[in-house]
């Protein structure tokens, strides 16, 4: 039951933004505890990890519909603690992880099962309160068992990067065992949840990185060749190691400053797949090369309930464990989200959340 206007209302800690900025503008504090309703889960979480977004809605937040304060966070991991009482795939105590995004249930998209369309789409940390927070209350089919294997940490980071990996890879890229894999930037927590996936199919990977030391260990998880693009020219290095041919799939989420060598990468029919511009939107079209090589660009984010499923049993089933950079105490969530900042982190950077 809510409490009355005569009780005060529980808090938890979590980690929000009052205003926009720099670190200055994130509190550690209290915040109501959100109170559960028809229908809902409310999940006491363990661990979160942060994504690109979360410092964008601390610096800026422009295009995204949102009110201050609003507590921070996309993807998360934990237990339940309240559910429906008929509820038939959830139970107290149970491990859960979260996917973020919350859709109307209305529209024309929502209704065929692509919520990931929905024109009402609201996602935790971005439109709504999210999770660096000891609690979160989301809609039950928001919720979905977590892999035994995994680490709260480990799974928290499924609900954003390997997420719109596998969408990237197999829904919208259509990889297939023996096809070749293109990934920028690797070092980044969808670049690496991009290589786990593909090598899993079978699939040969290139993958890029300023950083010799991030470059070796890519090598280590499987990538079969790397490419230093401070030092190498990306596409000379993927015709060598292509016969001349070309990639037939690459994976970006870095945009303008790597577009040019992503197009002239790709094979004839070859088919890129964008999920991100930290470099740049704007980037040259290169009309001329698309129609003349009969390119396909293809725009993605994120992923539905059935990717979420097909990706969890395949986590399940091979044993598959995200990278975890590093991982801090939610009291250290300005650390945290400095060393995201720096992009010198390999995997993801996890927050705990229950101290």
């Amino acid at each position: 039951m809510p409490p009355s206007r005569h009780e005060a209302a529980p808090f938890m800690k979590a980690a929000f933004i009052t205003a926009h900025g720099g670190n200055e503008v994130v509190s550690i504090g209290q915040r109501p505890k959100p109170i559960r309703q028809p229908g809902h889960v409310l999940v006491r979480l363990q661990a979160a990890t942060l994504n690109r977004v979360d410092l964008y809605m601390r610096d800026s937040g422009a295009g995204i519909t949102h009110q201050l304060p609003q507590i921070m966070g996309l993807d998360g991991a934990g237990t339940v603690e309240e559910v429906d009482a008929d509820e038939k795939l959830l139970k107290p105590g149970q491990s859960v992880v979260l996917h973020p995004g919350i859709g109307c249930g209305r529209c024309e998209f929502c209704q065929r099962g692509d919520v990931i369309l929905c024109v009402g789409m609201k996602y935790l940390g971005e439109h709504r309160d999210g999770t660096l927070a000891q609690w979160v209350s989301l809609p039950a089919q928001n919720v979905f068992a977590m892999p035994a294997h995994l680490s709260f940490a480990e799974a928290a980071a499924l609900g954003v990067n390997h997420l719109t990996a596998w969408r990237m890879l197999f829904t919208k890229g259509q990889l297939k065992p023996w096809e070749t894999v293109l990934v920028f930037g690797i070092g980044g927590g969808v670049s690496l949840a991009a290589l786990q996936l593909a090598k899993l199919t079978g699939a040969q990977v290139l993958v890029t990185s300023r950083d010799a030391g991030k470059l070796e260990r890519a090598r280590a998880l499987g990538a079969d060749h790397v490419i230093n693009s401070s030092t190498q020219d990306v596409v000379k290095e993927v015709m060598a190691r292509t016969g001349g041919r070309g990639v037939d799939l690459v994976i970006e989420n870095v945009g303008a400053a790597v577009w040019s060598s992503a197009m002239k990468s790709l094979v004839r029919g070859g088919r890129l797949v964008t999920c991100g511009a930290t470099s740049g939107d704007q980037p040259p079209a290169d009309l001329r090369r698309i129609f003349i090589r009969q390119l396909q660009i293809l725009g993605s984010t994120l992923g539905n309930f059935d990717e979420f499923r097909d990706l969890l049993k395949l986590v399940e089933r091979t044993g598959l464990r995200p990278v975890i950079d590093s991982e801090f105490p939610l009291a250290q969530t300005h650390a945290a989200l400095d060393r995201l900042e720096s992009g010198a982190q390999f995997g993801k950077v996890a927050i705990r959340l229950q101290e």
